[in-house]
C-alpha cells in the first residue's frame, strides 16, 4: 500500500523520513567540464546531440563508475534521467550510492534490453539492487531469486530517456520509474553503511547517458 507523505510517495512499511530537506540540482555537463566527476574504468564525455546537459560514460569490459567529487549522501531522494539501449547484455545503467570506492558501493541499475522483452524471465530482470562486493547480482539471483530484481510496468522505451526516483531510507530503498506512483522495486539494504559517495554506474560492456540529477538530502 502506498501513502502520500510530504512531497513523495513511500510504502506504509517504509520508515517516515523527516520533512526537513535540502534539494540540490546538478548540471552534469558543467561538472564534467570542471573536472568534478572522477571516473573508474570508463571515459566520460559531454553527450553530443542532446538538448539537455548530459554526460556519457563509454563502454568497456567490467563495471565502471563515475563519482561526483565531494558529494556525500546519507538518506533522502536521488532523481536522475538515464538512457541506455536495447542491445542484449550490453546495457546496464544506474546510480551508485553509499560508495566507498569503485568496488564497495550500493547501486540501483537497469537493464533496458529487458524493458519490453516478451520473455517472461527477462522481463522481471529489468531493475536490480546490488551491494558490492558481497552481494553482486549473481549471488542475489542464486540465493534470493526475484527479491532484489523486478520488472517495470509499463516498461519504458529501452532506447530513450527514462526518469528514475530512488528513495533511500535507513533500512529500505524504494525505486520509482517515470510517472509511476507504484514502486517497481522495494528492498532492504544489505550492508551497514549509512553514507558515502554518489555516482553513475555502468556494467560490463555497457555505456550510458545521464542528466538532470537532483538530490534531496534528509
Amino acid at each position: 500500500m502506498i501513502k502520500y507523505i510530504g512531497f513523495f510517495l513511500v510504502p506504509l512499511t517504509f520508515l517516515i523520513i523527516s520533512v526537513s530537506a535540502q534539494t540540490t540540482k546538478y548540471d552534469l555537463a558543467e561538472l564534467a567540464g570542471q573536472n568534478k566527476i572522477k571516473t573508474f574504468n570508463r571515459e566520460l564525455t559531454k553527450s553530443a546531440g542532446d538538448s539537455i546537459h548530459s554526460i556519457h560514460l563509454s563502454a568497456k569490459e567490467n563495471d565502471g563508475v563515475a563519482w561526483i567529487n565531494g558529494l556525500e549522501f546519507s538518506n533522502g531522494i536521488i532523481e536522475v534521467d538515464i538512457k541506455g539501449k536495447d542491445i542484449l547484455q550490453q546495457s546496464f545503467v544506474g546510480i551508485a550510492f553509499h560508495g566507498v570506492d569503485e568496488k564497495t558501493l550500493d547501486a540501483i541499475y537497469f537493464r533496458p534490453f529487458n524493458f519490453k522483452s516478451e520473455d517472461p524471465i527477462r522481463k522481471i530482470h529489468a531493475v536490480q539492487y546490488v551491494s558490492h562486493p558481497d552481494f553482486p547480482w549473481a549471488v542475489l539471483r542464486e540465493k534470493y531469486n526475484g527479491k532484489y530484481e523486478k520488472g517495470i510496468t509499463p516498461g519504458p522505451n529501452p532506447n530513450t530517456w527514462f526518469h528514475v526516483k530512488i528513495v533511500v531510507g535507513i533500512l529500505q530503498t524504494v525505486v520509482f520509474v517515470n510517472k509511476n506512483t507504484e514502486p517497481c522495486l522495494t528492498v532492504e539494504r544489505l550492508n551497514k553503511r549509512t553514507s558515502g559517495k554518489v555516482g553513475f554506474w555502468v556494467g560490463n560492456n555497457s555505456d550510458g547517458d545521464f542528466a538532470n540529477l537532483t538530490i534531496t538530502k534528509q
